[in-house]
């Protein structure tokens, strides 16, 4: 499962994304309200763990702006906040269910096992385009023929394009997604994971091709027979 943590104070959004690797989850972290939503537009998440007050866009905004597109991610709501108005709010703009701070762990953590198993069937298992399947539990890429075991960064820059089929995914968008925002990878650190992917591809007998977009990015394309 890989879950969003929104959360402007960074050492706390640092202390959940500890607790949640511990527990055996993929996370990370979003910094501000912007960056939140782009993220949990993206179709990489299960589950954002937004906090109320942050820079740019709060959480009750990003809940709304999810839900008025009619994405159904289970939201959990975070805010040092606690009146009944308060958790109304958040509860009112689409949030699943509302934590207040300071909370235990195993709190935390049986929150979120409810919600999954409360949005079972929002919670996917894989991804897939034409001949392609990505299994999100154990990173195997397949055709009905083959498949393949990817990397961890493999797998991140594999779903991301699945999740965005029909559109360009940019050269800077993918480096902030998979990467994030530190500043540590470079363009050609995406041109040798697109290069990686490319070839296991071609190992599993795809009909699907990553093409590049001069300028533009990277789309999956399907290969007429």
């Amino acid at each position: 499962m890989n879950i969003l943590v929104a959360e402007d104070d960074q050492h706390l959004a640092e202390s959940i994304c500890q607790i949640l690797h511990d527990a055996g989850y993929r996370t990370e972290m979003a910094l501000d309200g912007g960056t939140a939503l782009r993220y949990a537009q993206s179709g990489m998440y299960d589950l954002p763990l937004l906090d109320v007050m942050m820079p740019g866009m709060d959480g009750i905004a990003i809940a709304r702006q999810l839900r008025a597109e009619g994405n159904a991610i289970p939201i959990l709501m975070l805010t040092a906040r606690d009146s009944t108005e308060d958790k109304v709010r958040g509860l009112d703009s689409g949030a699943d269910d509302y934590m207040t701070k300071p909370f235990e762990a195993l709190e935390l953590l049986a929150r979120i096992r409810a919600l999954s198993r409360r949005q079972g069937d929002v919670v996917i298992d894989e991804e897939s385009f034409g001949d392609l399947t990505l299994s999100l539990e154990s990173h195997d890429l397949s055709t009905p023929t083959r498949n393949v075991h990817l990397s961890q960064k493999e797998f991140q820059v594999m779903r991301l394009l699945l999740t965005n089929t029909g559109r360009i995914v940019s050269k800077q968008e993918l480096l902030t997604r998979v990467w994030g925002t530190s500043g540590e990878a470079s363009e050609n650190s995406a041109e040798a994971y697109v290069s990686f992917l490319r070839k296991k591809l071609a190992h599993i007998n795809s009909r699907v091709r990553i093409a590049t977009l001069r300028m533009l990015g990277y789309r999956l394309e399907m290969v007429e027979s």
